[in-house]
């Protein structure tokens, strides 16, 4: 099990792992910049404490991942 995500990661930083690099990538900073507004939202107008701010944000981008990288192709 390991070995795969090693081998994942490998191929991911070199460039191998998508079929459309670029549109991964997009879809990447996507999930990136929404998490960070709802970090920013739940921060600064609901007043939430980071701690909690962080929380929330990162179910929101976690749950968006999937949504995202739906349609991705892997090599």
């Amino acid at each position: 099990m390991f070995e795969m995500v090693r081998n994942s990661i490998g191929l991911f930083f070199s460039g191998k792992l998508f079929a459309e690099p670029a549109r991964a990538y997009t879809q990447l900073a996507i999930g990136i910049l929404f998490a960070a507004l709802c970090f920013i939202l739940a921060a600064r107008v609901a007043g939430l404490p980071y701690w909690a701010s962080a929380a929330v944000a990162g179910f929101f981008g976690g749950a968006l991942q999937p949504r995202l990288f739906r349609d991705l192709r892997y090599r």
